[in-house]
């Protein structure tokens, strides 16, 4: 009997990644790393062995989905990796950084463990393998059905989250029994500026739904917006600068959207917008290359975008070099600087931390989810210093935390979109959320639709 083994983002919100076994086949759906918190799994080991795995389906290709295929293929594995035509070619750009952070992170520990007499370690996995794994893509249309191995067929749907994210139908064969299981991937949020809303999908034996804001709806959309606004006028008028840390892939493309919306109506009181980031703009690059995805609420933008963004946003600065980043570091104030990593664990927001955050005058706005153990989760829940490249840095800037600009879905749009299964429920499962939230969730579904579901751990293993 076909079985699922829950991986990762079981009770956490990382590191996604499940194992479909059948009596011929074991396909991995999702291998994401783990980020933000202590990985249970010893370096360099799987807890399966990767030469067995057939093929790899991936709903999306950000770091906590998909981080770990590199490594996958330096340990054995060389089958077929399944996504969608638009995360086929952000993949590259996430993999090729990566590996960069991967050499850089491991060259700057072997110092450091040659000082003490330690012996050197190896990185988790190199360009090459990178490389190696770039080959194995086989990018698939929305909608469209296909055959992963024999007995297992898959079909993505439009999630609605960043370009290219897939709700993934998966139907698994064996002698004359037929299940369907669906896996949510990470639902958008209704409210994206440039995105559609997750597709409906209304039959599954078993769900796997994402719970990443289980416990809460976000904020109104309008809301969100006006905050975002007088965030940056209150910036103004102190003088100090707004530093926002923003995902490379789809969070900054929304944000460079809602700054050119107010450019546009005249709201923007900063006159110069840095996107400090390579990789967020050869991402926006890719955007533009998708338009086709996005939704029809602004066909104005939709034209524009067929150009460049700084048609829409005419004050935005690319900083492409580290000489260009860091002259950024001479401007005291008066600037909005976008640059990653999205939950400042990594990249160049550091820097500009290190320059600003013991500036009363700064401003920090925290406009993505924040993983427990990461700087901006520090940041939110109010701690008075943060260590950044070695120096205890005091927190003085004012931190603003606007969640109704995240991309997942919040509970009540989970919710909505789970409907779609009912009034013959499937069995369900969370997934991608922290025990709390999942809880909440549990809680919401049993009071308004009567559906319960059982909170499974790391390791645990369900039969179809």
């Amino acid at each position: 009997m076909a079985s699922l083994t829950f991986y990762g983002a079981a009770q956490r919100v990382t590191g996604s990644c499940y194992l479909i076994e059948t009596e011929e086949h074991r396909v991995l759906l999702e291998c994401g790393q783990v980020q933000g918190e202590t990985n249970n799994q010893a370096p360099h080991s799987f807890p399966f062995e990767p030469h067995k795995i057939d093929a790899v389906v991936l709903s999306h290709g950000p770091l906590d989905h998909s981080g770990r295929i590199p490594e996958l293929v330096r340990h054995g594995f060389s089958g077929p990796v399944y996504l969608t035509r638009a995360s086929h070619a952000l993949i590259e750009l996430l993999h090729k950084d990566a590996a960069f952070l991967e050499l850089k992170d491991t060259e700057w520990q072997n110092r450091r463990r040659q000082r003490s007499g330690k012996p050197p370690i190896e990185p988790d996995f190199t360009l090459q393998d990178v490389e190696e794994a770039l080959v194995l893509r086989s990018p698939q249309r929305y909608g469209e059905r296909f055959e992963v191995v024999p007995g297992v067929e898959c079909r993505f749907r439009d999630a609605g989250h960043l370009l290219g994210s897939a709700i993934v139908e998966l139907w698994i064969r064996e002698g004359s029994e037929q299940r369907k299981a669906v896996f949510s991937g990470d639902l958008g949020n209704h409210f994206s500026p440039l995105l559609r809303d997750p597709e409906p999908v209304s039959e599954a034996d078993l769900l796997m739904l994402e719970s990443t804001y289980g416990n809460r709806n976000h904020r109104p959309h309008d809301e969100t917006v006006e905050e975002f606004a007088t965030a940056l006028k209150h910036a103004a008028q102190s003088g100090g600068n707004v530093l926002i840390p923003a995902f490379a892939v789809g969070r900054t493309q929304d944000l460079i959207y809602h700054l050119g919306d107010l450019y546009q109506e005249g709201r923007l009181p900063q006159q110069a917008v840095f996107l400090d980031s390579p990789m967020a703009i050869e991402a926006s690059a890719i955007y533009s290359r998708f338009t086709e995805l996005f939704n029809e609420d602004d066909p104005e933008f939709r034209q524009i975008m067929h150009h460049d963004w700084n048609e829409w946003l005419p004050v935005l600065q690319y900083s492409k070099t580290p000489e260009q980043s860091m002259a950024i570091n001479r401007i005291k104030g008066g600037a909005i600087i976008l640059a990653g990593s999205g939950m400042c664990t990594g990249g160049r927001i550091r820097h500009h931390f290190k320059h600003n955050l013991w500036r009363r005058e700064a401003h920090v706005i925290i406009a993505g989810f924040q993983a427990r153990g990461t700087p901006g989760r520090a940041l939110i829940d109010g701690t008075k210093t943060l260590r950044i490249l070695g120096e205890e840095i005091a927190v003085n800037a004012t931190i603003h935390t606007l969640g109704g600009f995240s991309a997942h879905a919040g509970q009540s749009q989970l919710t909505q979109w789970a409907r779609h299964f009912l009034p013959d429920p499937p069995r369900l499962c969370l997934v991608h959320g922290e025990h709390d939230n999942m809880v909440a969730l549990q809680q919401h579904f049993i009071e308004t639709l009567g559906w319960n579901f059982t909170i499974l751990a790391l390791g645990e293993t369900i039969t179809l």
